[in-house]
């Protein structure tokens, strides 16, 4: 592939102008259908999962790095910009030197049979990112958003999940009664229940219900769950941040299923 490669000094240039109208919106995705993402890492995590960006964007002093320039031969187009530009586009107090806008796919339906993870309003976009991660790691690879969750490509959710997004089915925006489209159990954990997490059969696969930091999973939610686990804390603390408590009942259901 031939990359076009334009070296832009104008803040005004209509792609920079566009860009930086998406990275203040956490969710602009929804209205453009592309999403920024920043740094090498989250660039390559995608290259390696098949996703090709419509634009990359890097600095100068990148253009002179070889490891990274040579990253530009990934998208049709690049612009090459001053640092000054550059930090414009970041969210970061130390700007990576490189970016990329990517265009996102349709949103998928709900697949009823797969292994998931259910965000219920989860507000901290560290912890749906973190969450994000676990699930990729643990081989679950379809994870549901209730509508009032952190929009699950916003810049922060991005550089939480390290580049678990692009292994992941993503849906968000959903309603309580969009997961009677699923046919497997769903589980929450809870504080009132006789059932211990590493004692008690889980099914295989079932959809892990992640809910609100300060209100828990939903009543509504709660009564569609086949099962309810208590996670142990010898400790005596109240409870986990949900996403801890997520990455031990992915890895206690990675661990029932060998």
């Amino acid at each position: 592939m031939s990359t076009q490669i334009l070296h832009v000094t104008s803040r005004d240039n209509p792609a920079l102008v566009r860009l930086r109208k998406l990275t203040a919106d956490a969710g602009g995705y929804r209205k453009t259908g592309s999403v920024w993402i920043e740094g090498d890492h989250l660039l390559r995590a995608a290259l390696q999962r098949g996703w090709q960006p419509a634009l990359v964007v890097l600095t100068e002093a990148a253009m002179q790095d070889t490891t990274l320039a040579a990253l530009v031969e990934s998208a049709p187009r690049a612009l090459v910009v001053p640092t000054a530009l550059f930090k414009g586009l970041s969210g970061l107090e130390s700007p990576a030197q490189i970016g990329a806008e990517l265009t996102l796919p349709a949103a998928p339906a709900i697949d009823a049979h797969a292994a998931s993870v259910v965000l219920d309003r989860l507000q901290d976009a560290g912890n749906v990112g973190a969450i994000l991660r676990s699930a990729a790691a643990f081989g679950v690879r379809q994870v549901l958003a209730l509508k009032g969750t952190a929009a699950l490509w916003s810049p922060k959710v991005l550089r939480a999940g390290q580049g678990a997004h692009f292994g992941l089915r993503l849906v968000e925006g959903l309603a309580a009664d969009d997961l009677a489209a699923l046919a497997v159990p769903m589980v929450a954990t809870s504080s009132h229940t006789e059932h211990v997490l590493h004692r008690v059969a889980l099914p295989k696969p079932c959809a892990w219900v992640m809910g609100h930091e300060g209100q828990g999973v939903s009543p509504v939610l709660m009564a569609r769950c086949a099962l309810t686990v208590g996670i142990p804390q010898p400790g005596g603390e109240e409870s986990l941040n949900v996403a801890a408590a997520a990455a031990i009942c992915l890895y206690e259901s990675a661990r029932q299923q060998g």
